[in-house]
């Protein structure tokens, strides 16, 4: 049996504009952006760039060599995908680690610092690990031989797939394709295809999560039935940071729709292509329908942290309100004071005693304005909200 090649890849929204922007700078280290041109010269320099190619595959893309026998290929919608034909069974997990380092390390800090001007990347997003598919390529294996690759790398095996031109083992985070007469440019098409569907599912799944990990702290924010005056500004922060992250996210999920359409069209029109996605159990209109969800569920949230900052923007206006009553009445007292002692006299003079007395009713009066304040910042506030049934998600 020989493994012919390895690869893995990722998706992230892209458009043919910023491949125009990574093409500059691949070849040229050039950008028309404010980036810092010595950190862009040493980011490129760790790419070890051979071969540039420009092409159009369906989409525009961009597609180099390196030095350490790794290619890449990068698609006007985003997509990426490394292979590493350098490879074979002795060295699998190696060169498995090796093409992945790429990915980690030298490819994917030049793409982040060329993209770093903008709208920024929510940290719910950043933050997240991807796993990626690993996909085996075997020439003429046997099915012992695929069986035996599962073991190696995983136990449970999803499904497997046999014809007269390949077979498929697909396990968690590995695909086994065996070429028995398919060309090596229509695997690596089906692999570019499942690569997109696999990301473009697992972001929809990481919304879903996000969605509920947020609805839960808005849940806590609201569900204090009583909310001390001083507390006000702290709750009003944080839901200004969710409906942040909401509407950032928001606009990712929007972008999506565009993409599934478009790769499904260049999909189709490819018979062979058509015939290999099938076997995945994929369909592009069960994403769809997916996508549509977690449009509708992330309108419920943003509606959901705007009916919370509305309830929390009218308790910060009612301690405001009560606290310039307050002062009023503070300063009307002070006023009266001192107009009595007008009264009193036959004519102002300046005196000792009538410093002394300025200086008590200033007293008397920002101790009255501190007390208010106390009280108002302890006395508690009723969160209004309905109660609801939490369905399953």
């Amino acid at each position: 049996m020989k493994i012919s090649n390895i690869y893995i890849g990722g998706w992230f929204q892209r458009t043919m504009l910023q491949l125009s922007e990574i093409y500059d700078f691949l070849r040229e280290c050039k950008t028309e952006l404010k980036l810092d041109s010595r950190k862009m010269v040493e980011l490129r320099k760790n790419l070890q760039i051979g071969n540039i190619e420009y092409g159009v595959s369906g989409e525009e893309f961009v597609a180099f060599s390196t030095g350490i026998g790794i290619n890449v290929k990068i698609f006007e919608d985003g997509l990426i995908v490394l292979n590493n034909k350098n490879t074979s069974e002795d060295t699998l997990f190696s060169d498995i680690d090796k093409v992945q380092d790429y990915y980690e390390n030298s490819l994917s800090p030049a793409l982040n610092y060329l993209f770093s001007l903008g709208a920024p990347v929510p940290k719910e997003l950043a933050g997240i690990k991807s796993v990626y598919p690993y996909f085996i390529v075997c020439n003429k294996a046997s099915n012992k031989q695929m069986q035996e690759l599962l073991v190696k790398t995983e136990k449970q095996k999803y499904f497997e797939f046999n014809n007269d031109k390949y077979d498929v083992i697909r396990g968690d985070k590995y695909y086994f394709i065996n070429s028995k007469t398919q060309s090596d440019d229509k695997i690596e098409r089906y692999i570019e295809e499942q690569i997109f569907i696999r990301e473009f599912k697992g972001q929809l799944h990481r919304y879903l999560n996000i969605h509920r990990i947020i609805w839960e702290k808005i849940d806590d924010v609201k569900n204090h039935s009583k909310v001390k005056g001083s507390e006000i500004i702290k709750f009003t922060t944080k839901l200004e940071g969710y409906a942040k992250t909401i509407n950032l996210i928001d606009g990712r999920i929007k972008q999506m729709s565009t993409y599934i359409s478009t790769r499904e069209k260049i999909a189709k029109s490819d018979g062979e292509l058509a015939e290999f996605l099938e076997i995945s159990g994929y369909r592009y209109e069960t994403l769809r329908d997916t996508l549509q969800y977690i449009q509708y569920l992330w309108t419920m949230t943003q509606n959901y942290v705007t009916s919370a900052q509305k309830q929390f923007a009218n308790l910060k206006s009612d301690v405001t309100s009560k606290s310039v009553n307050s002062l009023t009445i503070v300063t009307s007292m002070s006023a009266g004071a001192a107009i009595l002692g007008l009264f009193q006299k036959s004519k102002p003079t300046f005196t000792l005693f009538g410093v002394v007395y300025f200086f008590i009713l200033a007293l008397i009066g920002w101790g009255s304005q501190k007390i208010l304040s106390f009280i108002s910042n302890k006395q508690k506030y009723d969160v209004t909200d309905i109660d609801y049934e939490k369905n399953i998600k």
